[in-house]
């Protein structure tokens, strides 16, 4: 029924409180500690909260606890702290029942004890205390001082986000994006990570960023994840600065910009983001939104590859490899290759088990090598799984198989490997490791290694066209291939071309210098077969 007004609030707070009045007294303690009608003074805001306390006020005594647990307004005491806190929580105050809680729960004042934090969390949750309910929860899915609930930590995180907590809100969320607790649902998810992100908080911002970049409970939206990722990295959000940095790079719901995501993984990786550390040495090894420095790269992937960052103790091992930024060594490259490696990064296995294969930093050991191949070939790594396939057609530090060696060069092909493609070509028209010989089948994996521009596959599928072999015969598709290997300096293909020219098959009439020609550059690169002279 009246203006609002600080000033005058005192001056009839003063009157009450000068009659003994605690609430008046308790609530001149607040205007003092805030600074509201009058100058912020904590002693005196101390002083007004102790004559309330004095008369029982729970209000009061909670502050007071407060006080001596920050020093403000007198020395800083957590034992004294706790005194207080006890009044008021024996008084019923939630707040005081709920800082008795975190005192047993840290220690402070009291011994440290999980399952005392969560008697008084609990006695202040059941009084609606929201940051109680938000303790409890957790304290349920932690399994600290209580038998551990998912199911329990869910419906606590409920209470509280209800009410509007925001770190409850955002546990929700993630209960729903995990299903823990709860049935998993991206939509709920979003729910709760937007009334969340929608009172500022950086973490909620960012889940639903990530949110949007996938598509998860919304429709996907670049524009939108990045609108949250800026949200949030403006706060400091390490993850969000990274995503961010890495939506400039792209180019994707921003205009491409190398500099401004240089610039955002730059302030993830001074908070000590590892990904963004690795990013940045990315940037400095390829020049992107930055001048080019291996040096520089290599000292980002190392504070990245500290961290355990499997990619980064990859790339660093690389640089160690090619002596990139830093002096060769085999051996530290494999030591690196290792760490990444005994993460699961399959690149990292398969160049280990090169190293192991070639001696390179280690012992030579066929076996070790098809160890760690097999390792990446099980993660989908074609080249491991044509290597396995080799190692297995070989004997090299396995059994002999032909069957196991087409089954990883087919894993191989199936990728698109042209290596692979032309050892299964191979393996169908010499009936090795499969049922029966097929030119059919062999010609069809030719084809596919020979437009990848695999010469001897382009070899293969020629001869195959000459002969008519799986596929139909034709001289004019011969030469077109027997060309295309013969440009790479392919011995046979040169001869076989060389032929055609002779004979004018595939290329419409006789040609003896054409011809000649192809013998001579055939007969330079030791072809034994040029024995036939130029007609």
């Amino acid at each position: 029924g009246v203006e609002k007004n600080h000033e005058k609030s005192v001056e009839w707070y003063l009157l009450a409180a000068a009659q003994g009045h605690a609430g008046a007294q308790g609530n001149l303690g607040w205007h003092y500690q805030h600074g509201l009608g009058v100058p912020q003074d904590d002693k005196k805001a101390f002083e007004w909260y102790h004559k309330a306390a004095a008369q029982k006020h729970a209000g009061a005594q909670f502050h007071i606890g407060v006080c001596h647990g920050k020093g403000d307004g007198v020395k800083q005491d957590n034992k004294q702290a706790v005194v207080w806190y006890r009044k008021a929580a024996d008084l019923g105050h939630a707040g005081a029942q709920c800082n008795l809680g975190w005192c047993h729960e840290h220690g402070h004042g009291v011994e440290k004890s999980d399952v005392k934090a969560v008697e008084w969390y609990m006695k202040a949750a059941q009084n609606g205390d929201a940051l109680a309910q938000y303790n409890l929860g957790w304290c349920y899915e932690q399994g600290r001082g209580v038998e551990k609930s998912d199911y329990k930590a869910a419906e606590w995180y409920r209470k509280a986000a209800d009410q509007g907590h925001v770190g409850a809100q955002c546990n929700l969320g993630w209960c729903y994006e995990i299903g823990r607790g709860v049935e998993q649902s991206d939509a709920k998810a979003v729910e709760w990570h937007r009334k969340a992100a929608d009172q500022g908080d950086a973490i909620a911002q960012y889940n639903l960023g990530l949110c949007y970049q996938h598509g998860h409970g919304v429709t996907q939206n670049d524009l939108k994840a990045v609108e949250w990722y800026h949200k949030a990295a403006s706060q400091g959000h390490t993850g969000a600065q990274c995503n961010l940095g890495w939506y400039y790079e792209q180019g994707h719901g921003v205009e491409k910009n190398d500099m401004k995501a240089f610039m955002w993984y730059q302030k993830a990786a001074a908070q000590g983001d590892a990904v963004a550390q690795y990013n940045i040495g990315w940037c400095f090894q390829h020049g992107r939104g930055v001048d080019r420095d291996d040096r520089k790269a290599v000292e980002w992937y190392r504070k990245s590859a500290e961290q355990g960052d499997a990619a980064a103790q990859y790339n660093l091992g690389w640089c160690y490899e090619k002596g990139r930024g830093v002096r060769r060594s085999d051996a530290k490259a494999v030591d690196w290759y290792r760490k990444a490696a005994d993460q699961g990064d399959a690149v990292a296995q398969y160049n280990l088990g090169l190293c192991y294969r070639k001696g390179r930093g280690v012992r030579k050991s066929d076996a070790k090598a098809v160890d760690w191949h097999r390792k990446a070939a099980e993660q989908g790594h074609a080249l491991a799984q044509y290597n396995l396939g080799w190692c297995y057609e070989k004997g090299r530090g396995v059994e002999q198989s032909d069957r196991k060696a087409v089954e990883w060069y087919r894993k191989a092909a199936e990728q698109g490997d042209p290596a692979a493609q032309y050892n299964l070509g191979l393996c169908y028209e010499n009936a090795r490791g499969v049922e029966e010989q097929d030119d059919l089948e062999a010609a069809k994996w030719y084809r596919m290694a020979a437009a990848q521009g695999f010469v001897l596959a382009q070899y293969r599928i020629g001869l195959f066209h000459e002969q008519g072999r799986g596929v139909y015969m034709s001289y004019k598709e011969a030469v077109k291939w027997y060309r295309k290997a013969a440009d790479k300096g392919h011995i046979k293909a040169l001869y076989n071309l060389g032929l055609c020219y002779q004979s004018g098959h595939g290329v419409g009439k006789i040609d003896a210098q054409a011809a000649a020609e192809c013998f001579r550059r055939a007969a330079e690169q030791g072809s034994a077969q040029v024995a036939l002279p130029a007609a």
